[in-house]
């Protein structure tokens, strides 16, 4: 097995682990990035099709609050736009219950996406790690603390590096990363018990011609206490020229095939907007439990935000070399984009600190 010397590696090619590697690009470091899987982006995919509207499948949202992710967008010259709720929604508060259009609440606050789709992100911060190398397909197995720097085997390559991040989310850290020394139980204790964001989230999208959601006696904003849908949204483009509606299908779904989930939300949608929605150019989902790099294995409950931001990961370890971050760890908007970056910032302080 061939070896490999970096100053920082970092375990994740996800929104922390590109930031990160953006922050330190100015630093005069060798940065090594390593990813399990073929793609790059982490919880964040866009699948785009010639013609059709880009449908985002993981992290969407911003709002105004949370500025670090909207400054890193600023500084890159990504451009967000406001999403499109309208003022009604097509509520449905259980099976006997014949689905009623409702009025939203006035509203001041506004949410934002990312013209062209999230992934637009990934690939701006990639294009700017010109002396970053990036490795797919490159799982970490084992992290030992040597005399001068932590040896971290992969099943491809052994590294040696003066310090390791890691942006896995902590639960799929400790479950595939064995760690020598051992951490402290108290330690390992809240990475098995960290609630893992999206792990069983189910994203759907089906792109359309024509917006027919749009008129006034419909909308393209569905909350539903029943049937496999549970959210959508208008998921239109920036210009408001290709057209979809996007989405959380219930984490029930899971275990069926993709023919039959996109059999159930159709029978949803056409129940709501007749056979117009059966017209759809595309469908695109997301099953995330299926993500083996993305969720553990365990079957223990985890509760929504559990040990999300908990102080044990502001504490870098193994002589202050391995640091843990990610979006779960940062205690403001934990799983978020906001708290990816906020994490890459908190790791690229102690990490400026400690070189310099």
């Amino acid at each position: 097995m061939t070896t490999q010397n970096t100053d920082v590696l970092i375990i994740g090619a996800g929104l922390t682990g590109l930031t990160l590697a953006y922050l330190l690009k100015d630093l005069n470091i060798k940065t090594t990035i390593i990813e399990a899987n073929n793609r790059i982006g982490g919880r964040i995919i866009t699948r785009r099709n010639t013609n059709e509207a880009p449908v985002d499948l993981g992290a969407t949202w911003l709002v105004p609050q949370q500025t670090n992710v909207l400054n890193l967008l600023k500084a890159l010259n990504i451009e967000v736009f406001e999403q499109y709720y309208g003022k009604t929604a097509i509520y449905q508060p259980n099976p006997t219950k014949q689905p009623q259009l409702v009025s939203l609440p006035n509203n001041d606050s506004v949410s934002y996406r990312i013209k062209n789709g999230t992934q637009t992100l990934i690939e701006t911060l990639k294009n700017q790690l010109d002396h970053t190398t990036i490795q797919t397909n490159t799982n970490a197995v084992s992290i030992q603390l040597k005399a001068e720097n932590l040896e971290v085997q992969t099943n491809k390559q052994t590294f040696y590096s003066k310090y390791v991040v890691s942006t896995l989310p902590p639960a799929l850290f400790n479950q595939n990363i064995s760690v020598t020394p051992k951490l402290p139980s108290v330690i390992t204790d809240v990475l098995s018990k960290t609630h893992t964001w999206m792990h069983n989230s189910i994203r759907v999208g089906f792109t359309y011609k024509t917006p027919f959601w749009k008129h006034p006696q419909s909308s393209g904003t569905i909350y539903a206490n029943s049937g496999s849908i549970q959210e959508f949204y208008d998921h239109s483009n920036a210009k408001h020229s290709l057209y979809a509606l996007s989405g959380f299908m219930s984490a029930n779904m899971a275990d069926l095939d993709q023919a039959k989930r996109k059999q159930l939300a159709l029978e949803q949608l056409t129940s709501y907007y007749g056979d117009i929605a059966l017209e759809y150019l595309s469908y695109e989902e997301c099953v995330w439990k299926n993500q083996k790099h993305t969720t553990n294995t365990t079957d223990n409950f985890v509760m929504p935000q559990q040990n999300n931001g908990h102080p044990v990961y502001k504490t870098p370890y193994l002589n202050k070399k391995l640091f843990i971050a990610g979006a779960e760890t940062s205690p403001l908007f934990s799983g978020k984009m906001e708290a990816a970056v906020t994490s890459a910032m908190h790791v690229f302080n102690s990490l400026k600190a400690e070189i310099n």
